[in-house]
């Protein structure tokens, strides 16, 4: 069974939606400005602004205004807790497997976090099983990720699917994976590098990889 290797954040669930509700309330919580909302999404950066740093800004914006722990707290649990799966991407995954597909969670982050968000939303029981990068010590677009996700399965008939150019489709394109692109209502930007097929979402996507020839 041909592997499918599957990103978690904004891919399998919607992170960011889940960050979203999280910060909006920890911002009423505490009393602060809901147009701060704005400036916390940007400070985030889609997921990808190391955790100390989106930290640090927190911090020193509020200042004594928030105690450092309720700021640990919504960093750590805010959007692990609020994470859910779409009925469609439930559905999606089970087609795949009963076409043949043996689906792998292939995500950058921490353990505990991440760990959390995959038995949380249910997807610890629709998978075969996951890779996360603090783990694993390493992670996309390195190939030794990709690896550990395979378990010593063979990766030549694999796809990866996720919504990060760099990371995603640049650590699929170095071990020549076939690859799908989450669009998210973005184009394409990179010129050395290119995806096998786009998909406006992950069911899309899903739908595409199951259509294809093995």
């Amino acid at each position: 069974m041909p592997l499918l290797l599957l990103d978690l954040d904004n891919t399998l669930v919607d992170r960011d939606a889940a960050f979203r509700s999280a910060m909006a309330e920890f911002l009423a919580g505490h009393g602060l400005p809901a147009e701060d909302l704005a400036w916390i999404m940007a400070v985030d950066d889609d997921g990808y602004a190391a955790r100390p740093a989106v930290a640090s800004a927190l911090s020193h914006r509020y200042g004594t205004q928030v105690p450092p722990d309720a700021v640990r707290d919504v960093l750590d649990r805010g959007a692990a807790d609020r994470v859910t799966l779409a009925a469609p991407v439930r559905t999606a995954l089970v087609e795949a497997a009963g076409a043949g597909w043996t689906p792998v969670v292939v995500t950058n982050g921490r353990t505990a976090q991440q760990t959390r968000k995959i038995r949380r939303t249910g997807l610890d029981a629709l998978v075969d099983g996951w890779a996360i990068s603090e783990a694993v010590g390493h992670a996309k677009p390195s190939p030794e990720i990709f690896r550990a996700a395979a378990a010593g399965r063979p990766l030549r008939q694999a796809w990866m699917v996720g919504d990060a150019a760099r990371t995603d489709i640049a650590g699929a394109r170095a071990l020549g994976l076939r690859s799908v692109w989450l669009a998210r209502g973005r184009t394409w930007q990179e010129r050395e590098y290119a995806p096998t097929h786009i998909a406006g979402d992950v069911v899309a996507a899903l739908e595409h990889v199951i259509g294809q020839e093995r």
